[in-house]
């Protein structure tokens, strides 16, 4: 009587070990860099043939993917604005071996760059100055 237990006992491959936990969760493995920073929204903010004000982003780069043109400054950061108002325009020229992305302003809309400024003389934009019609009014004489 003894005997027909043991080997009941003994069928079961778990039976001399005692029972075994398996995992109900496989193991995942480690994340490199956790995602712990956000992104830095980098990129083109403006794109060709949009209007921009003076002090409008264009471009938030790192480094120089493009280069400053005609009325953009680069600011310390690599960041492209605008300097006067206009229209954006990209164009490429060449670069000792290679070629070089630029980023510029236009007066017009229907002007291109790099501009020919034999043929068409210098674009100029003079933000301080009012080009409008002079008012003729007289100043007053200064009181004593």
């Amino acid at each position: 009587m003894f005997l027909p237990l043991v080997w009941q006992v003994n069928k079961s491959p778990f039976s001399l070990l005692g029972s075994i936990r398996t995992a109900t969760k496989r193991a995942g493995g480690t994340v490199r860099n956790h995602g712990g920073s956000p992104g830095k929204r980098l990129g083109l903010k403006k794109f060709s043939d949009q209007h921009v004000i003076p002090g409008n982003i264009i471009v938030r780069q790192r480094g120089t993917q493009f280069h400053p043109g005609q009325n953009v400054k680069m600011g310390r950061d690599h960041t492209i604005y605008a300097t006067a108002p206009g229209f954006v325009r990209f164009y490429k020229e060449k670069w000792m071996s290679g070629e070089r992305k630029f980023v510029g302003i236009v007066l017009d809309r229907g002007e291109k760059l790099p501009r020919d400024e034999a043929a068409l003389g210098r674009s100029r934009y003079c933000g301080l100055v009012n080009l409008g019609p002079a008012k003729s009014s007289q100043i007053p004489p200064a009181r004593l």
